[in-house]
Parts: structure tokens; sequence; C-alpha cells
């Protein structure tokens, strides 16, 4: 660290009331850029925009498909077998109006969390929008604080930034006057000021912001599940067609305008085209539900996300405590005088223009005296790295001394007789920091060796009331928490052991800890708590628990965490966290809460187990309508349905039903391999419900006879097909409730009022005829139902999920 004067430290701050060296650009020199376009005119992108998301839910490729389909009926009619494009057209309707609802809260949860800069302008240092920095605005600088635009450094007092986010390299960078500064990277310690060389879409910045907030429907294992589903459907689709057209046309020689229906009606329900929908509603519901709990979810799957997490990494400062402190009492140490060391204290904060937490804490306890007795000539500022800052001070009787503060386990050797004090204090809960002086200059390397401890200044932290509850439930959902910490291990501990969290008697010093990834992961699975933990300590630990194939979530609010949050496979930041945090992670906290993170879990939860119910129903349908389509090929006999049979059958034993159960509570624990789990009981479901239904048509086909018969076999047919898909219903709808009995009931209500209405009756083309045929259907229903019932059981044993 090289010292710099404090005399040309030129930005206005707590203590420095000098005027500004770079007072910035003047309101005339502002108005005349803007004019100019030279503006920071990125907007806030927290969502796609409503043609993106009206183009994404019209333009799909299965309503392409179906689109072609609804043509060709239009032109062969009648329209009641078009009713399935009625049916897309109110499912993509409702997917867009849900996810415009979505757009409207991430947007204005985005303008609440949205970074403010610090810029100069006229002189006076103020915070304005991101969006209203021009070109040439003189921009302050603090930790935490994220370059926004590319410029170029004016002033520099300490300055480190972390480029990380842009090259990969973890060490902090010492910024001079006159260095680049690169947009997106933040800073991490100290403080200055740069000048805008390039603004709105010519800075990096602009695609880091929209990367970082965008409404993205980027990787989930739901969607890419339902994905690898989808292709293999569209695959099935083509040959099913030719050999239904073919069969009909050539061998059976219907005519071409009922072969086509046939050839529809087998098409259309392998279709799972609502799976996709709904899965989209579920998530932007969860999006807005989330949204009124002030939890702004900056990617969509981070829903999901965190729903499969078992391991949470949680930051002790800012997490499990409030992000301020207070000075409990101050110990001086080698009879030094109290009165000089609330001097020196005083002197550090005053030099120090962006203190953090602690330091304010300190600030507010010994405030700096009128007189300005003290006088700071270089200063060093805090860095999680280092775990102290310090200044060079000259007293009022004109000495010169070097004063550290920071950490006593890091600033003193071992066995010191202060850290046996520092160990019964930390034990407490407490933080302790030391005030230490040295003859050694700031920037030697050797600077923290042979320091005189001077006071120990205990510190207390604030708990939050609600970080007990929420580790419970953590604990009661299965779910490792694991804190890790920058303070000493001792203190650590003694904080979450306070809140209940189990192993928090054992702390461990994270400077113990081994490098290599296997030992590193074996010894986070057997401890809770670590301390001292660098910010490059906290990403190989989120690499290493990785590694052994946990799903890990880091939370934290502070610029040491940024690049554990990067790295997790969930990022949670406190909306009062630095701006570099918030820009990484994928869920902002606005109202600082931890106790929001249970909503989170369960929000997910509800997606990922109601969207695995429906995808059951979903693809129940399209096994059997593949089985039928090569069934009936096969046996070279008619397509037994037309497109409004199927259309009603799915509406009332999938599309209706499958809304109400996607939004449902679901609290059950989310579990990996979607596609597996869903379709080791669509496979069986859908080939029993194919089976009965053909049965049924087979026999209809030999009880029936004459011109005329068709209908009644078709009849016969849906009707077994009705019963079995729904008793599917029935047994994906458990475990029961009032409504979900009641939800069941009202499908068969629905089928049975089409049953006996003649004009629906007419519209459907659906007739009973006799006795023996109807309940001989039933039967084959009744029967096909026991084996779906047998065989779930079966497989719930066999291949557990």
């Amino acid at each position: 660290m090289t010292e710099r004067a404090r005399t040309d430290v030129t930005a206005p701050g707590p203590g420095n009331g000098r005027p500004a060296a770079h007072p910035g650009l003047t309101a005339a020199e502002v108005a005349e850029r803007t004019a100019r376009g030279e503006v920071n005119d990125v907007p806030v992108r927290s969502s796609r925009s409503t043609a993106d998301i009206v183009r994404a839910n019209v333009f799909t490729r299965f309503n392409a498909i179906i689109g072609v389909l609804f043509a060709i009926i239009l032109v062969v009619g009648p329209i009641q077998d078009g009713l399935f494009g009625f049916v897309i057209v109110a499912n993509t309707g409702i997917g867009i109006v849900q996810e415009l609802r979505a757009k409207r809260t991430l947007d204005n949860l985005a303008v609440i969390g949205e970074a403010r800069p610090t810029v100069r302008r006229d002189g006076v240092a103020a915070q304005i929008p991101t969006s209203a920095v021009v070109l040439s605005d003189v921009l302050e600088l603090g930790p935490g604080d994220k370059v926004i635009v590319d410029g170029e450094v004016l002033e520099a007092d300490g300055l480190e930034v972390d480029e990380s986010l842009l090259t990969g390299e973890a060490d902090p960078v010492l910024k001079k006057p006159g260095d680049p500064m690169m947009s997106g990277s933040f800073v991490v310690a100290g403080g200055g000021a740069f000048t805008a060389t390039k603004v709105g879409r010519e800075a990096y910045a602009a695609q880091l912001a929209e990367e970082a907030s965008r409404f993205t429907l980027v990787h989930s294992e739901l969607r890419s599940g339902i994905s690898l589903i989808l292709k293999y459907v569209t695959w099935m689709m083509i040959p099913t067609a030719l050999g239904l057209v073919f069969s009909h046309l050539l061998t059976l020689g219907l005519p071409g305008d009922e072969a086509i229906r046939r050839m529809v009606a087998g098409i259309v329900p392998m279709i799972p085209e609502g799976l996709v929908l709904l899965t989209s509603v579920a998530f932007a519901i969860g999006v807005v539900r989330l949204g009124r709990k002030q939890c702004l979810v900056q990617e969509l799957p981070a829903i999901e996300g965190l729903a499969r997490v078992d391991v949470v990494c949680l930051d002790k400062t800012g997490t499990l405590t409030e992000g301020g402190m207070d000075v409990r009492e101050l110990r001086p140490q080698n009879g030094a005088e109290r009165s000089r060391a609330e001097g020196v204290l005083a002197a550090l904060g005053t030099a120090d223009p962006r203190p953090n937490a602690s330091l304010q804490a300190v600030i507010d306890a010994y405030p700096a005296p009128a007189d300005g007795t003290w006088d700071c000539t270089a200063s060093l500022p805090f860095s999680s790295a280092r775990k102290y800052s310090g200044a060079r001070l000259t007293d009022p009787d004109g000495t010169h001394t070097t004063w550290l503060l920071g950490a006593p386990d890091v600033l003193l050797p071992p066995g010191d007789q202060a850290l046996a004090e520092t160990d019964a204090l930390n034990a407490q809960g407490l933080r302790v920091l030391l005030l230490a002086a040295t003859d050694r200059a700031l920037d030697d390397p050797r600077v923290t060796e042979a320091v005189r401890p001077t006071a120990l200044v205990v510190l207390e932290q604030r708990l939050r009331p609600e970080a007990s509850a929420t580790l419970r439930y953590f604990a009661d959902q299965d779910v490792q928490a694991k804190v890790i910490s920058g303070d000493n291990a001792v203190s650590v501990g003694a904080v979450a052991a306070e809140l209940g969290l189990p192993g928090a008697a054992d702390p461990v010093d994270a400077r113990t800890l081994p490098a290599d990834p296997d030992a590193m992961a074996a010894a986070l699975t057997e401890g809770t708590v670590f301390g001292r933990v660098t910010p490059r300590q906290k990403r190989d630990m989120v690499a290493a628990l990785q590694s052994h194939g946990h799903n890990v979530a880091m939370t934290g609010d502070g610029v040491n965490d940024v690049l554990a949050l990067k790295d997790a496979d969930i990022g949670v930041s406190m909306g009062a966290g630095s701006e570099a945090t918030r820009a990484v992670a994928q869920i902002v906290l606005l109202n600082n809460s931890f106790a929001t993170l249970p909503s989170v879990v369960a929000e997910g939860r509800r997606v990922i187990g109601n969207i695995t119910r429906v995808a059951t129903l979903f693809l129940t349908k399209t096994v059997y309508s593949v089985l039928l389509a090569i069934l009936v090929s096969c046996w070279q006999i008619p397509y037994p349905y037309l497109p409004r049979h199927l259309t009603l059958l799915s509406t009332l034993t999938i599309g209706i039903p499958a809304f109400f159960l996607a939004l449902a509570p679901n609290t059950e624990r989310a579990r990996p391999h979607f596609v597996r789990r869903v379709m080791r009981y669509a496979i069986p479901s859908g080939l029993i419900t194919g089976a009965a239904a053909f049965t049924t048509y087979l026999l209809a086909r030999s009880y029936y006879t004459g011109p005329g018969s068709l209908p009644a076999e078709t009849s016969a047919a849906t009707l077994t097909l009705f019963l079995t898909a729904l008793w599917v219903l029935a047994i994906i709808a458990r475990p029961y409730t009032w409504w979900r009995i009641a939800l069941v009931l009202a499908m068969a209500l629905g089928f049975l009022i089409v049953l006996t209405t003649p004009w629906l009756q007419r519209f459907f083309d659906l007739r009973l005829v006799g006795t023996t045929l109807p309940w001989t259907a039933v039967a084959i229903a009744a029967i096909a139902s026991a084996a779906l019932e047998f065989t779930w059981r079966w497989v719930a044993r066999r291949f557990p999920a």
C-alpha cells in the first residue's frame, strides 16, 4: 500500500470540509452533454420488454404446429373440431398477462434497489440515478461501490479495485491517478474519484447490468427437463402424422377431409403445450408473490434454485446480525492513558471518509474534537484481506506515530497476553478491535510486526431478531447452515450459539483449513462456524462444497462476499448491502430481512412440486396419444376420436385441473432428476390409459354394426378414456383436501353434463348407445384404475425418487 498524504484528499466526506480540487461539471455543462445524448441512458432492465413477452408466448414451436393444424381444421371443418385452437389462444393470453404482472413487479422493485452513484457537480457531491450520469462526470467511490461507467482515476486514497468479474483475477488492483477504471469492477478498500470517459451502451457496465438484472429464463432443471421432453415429442409427431394419414387414406379409403380430421385428432393431444405455459405462469406468479415481500428475484430460476440447495453459507455481519454496532467499552493496555486512546480513535475516525460498520461505531462513541488537535498525514483504509486499517498521526505534542486498528489475532503474535483477554470477550459474542502503535511506515510490509498494544475496543453486535427462527427453519428442512465470517472464530461461534445453531460450540479458524479442495470439503462437512475467512477463501469454500455435489446458496451484504456470491449456485444479497453484492446476486432482499429466505424456499418448492405433478398429467396424455396412434395404424382401423373429443377430455382432465394444481400450496422438498421422476409415472399411466381406451374401442367395433356405428364406438371409447384419465388426475391430486376433491368431482360433473345435454351431445358428437357397451366401458375403466393404483405403488417402491 502506497502511503499518500491526506492533504490532497479532495472528496468532501465526514470530517473533511475542504473544497474539492475536481469540482465536477457545472449545470450548464451537464445540460449540454444531455442535449448531445452523452448520457448513461441504459434502461433499467429488470424484465423483458412487453414486446419480448408477447413474442415469447405467441411465437413458440408448439403454437406454430397447433396454428397449422387449426388452419387445416378451418378448411375441412367443422369448427367444433378446431376448439383446441381457441384453448391455445386463451392459454397464451394467460401466460402474457401473468408475465406482464411479473414484469411490473420486477420493474418497481428494481427501481427501489437501483444503485445511486455519488457524483460531483458544481463542487457539490450528491447521489443521482445511474441513468443521469453524463460524459465527463466526476464520480466518487468508496468500499463496496460498483464502477458503473468506464473512466480514469482522478483521486485515489488507498483505492483498491476488484476486477474479478471482468478478468477472473481475484487480487485487488491498486489504483492511482491516471489509471483506467473498468465498469463492472468494484471497490474493496479505500476511496477516490474518477471521471467518466464512456457512458451508456459504450460502457461495458451496460452489458453487465442487463445480464445481472434481466428477467431471464436461463438454466433450470425444470426448463431443461421440459425442453428435452418436448424435443422428443416433436420428433415423434412427424412419423405418427404420416402413418395416420396414409392409413386412413390408402388402407381404409376414408374421404380426405375425414382422414385429415382423424390425423389432427391423433396429433394434437401429443403436444403438451400447456406444460410450458404453466411453468412460466408458476414462475411469474412466484415473482409477484415474493415481490410483495420486498424480495427482488433477478433471475427466475433462482426461485427454483434456492428450493434445491442443501447448504446455505451465511455471512455473520449483516445477515445474522444487523449492520450497525455499538462500542461497549474501551480497555486500555499496558498502562496506556484512556484519554490518549480516545483521542487516537477519534482521529482515526476522522481520517476515513468512508468508514465501515466497526469504525462507524468508534466514530459515534468518540467524535472528533472541534479544535482538530490531531493531524493525519497518511491513511490506510480497512481491507477484508488485511483485517486492519491505519493512519499516520501527529499528536498535539508533535509526535509522529503510525496507528493500526484491527483484529487482535492478526496484529499480535501468538501467546500475547491481550489475546487471552480477547478470547474471553469473543466467547461472549463480542467483537474486539485492537488499537496499536508502531514506528514503521504504513507502506512497510512488516508494519504489523512488533506493534505496541494501546487499547482493546469492545463492540457489541445487534442480532437480527428473526435470524434464530430462520436457522431453525433450515434445520427442519434438512438444509445445512454454515456461518462463514471474516470475524474472530470464537466471536462468530458465540453469536451462532446464541441463535441456536447446532455445532456453533466448535468454531473453526479458517487460517487452519487445508488448501486442498477435498480436504477443505471434508472440514466444511464437519464444521458449522468458520471465522477469519478471507474473501478468496469464501470463494474456495463454496467451490469445495460444490465439488462434493452440494447445491450451495451464499448470503451476504459486504464487498468481501462478492466472489462467493458470484460462484455460489444461488447468491442472496441484502438490499442495504454494497452495490457490488446486489449486482451479482440472483436474489436481493430489499427489506434486509433474513426471514424472507424461507418464503423464497417455499415458493420454489411450490413451483417444483406442482410442475412435477402437472407434468405427469400432460405427459400421460402424450403417451396414450402415441400408443393409440400406433395401435390404430397396426390394426388398420379408423382413429377413434375427433379433435373435439380430445379437446374436451384434455380440458377436463388436464387443462383446468393443472392450472389449479400448479398454483396450489406445496411444501414437499425439492428433489433432482425431474425427467426421470415424471416419466416413471407418465409412461405406465399413459400405456394403461391408452390400452383401456383401445380395448373398449375394439369391443365397440365388434358390438356396433352398420354404416353409422363409428360415432357410437367413439363415444364408448371416449367414456373409458375420460374415466381412466380422471383417475390419473385423482391420484395426482393427493393428498386430498376439500378443494382438490371438489376439483375432481367438478371435472366429472362437467363430463356428465356433456353426456346428458342434447345440444352438447350434438356439438361434441358424443352419444352413448344402449347400456351394454357403456357399462362395459365403465368396467374396463375401473379395471384400468385398479391397475393404475397398483402400478403407482409398485413404481414408488421399485424406483424411489
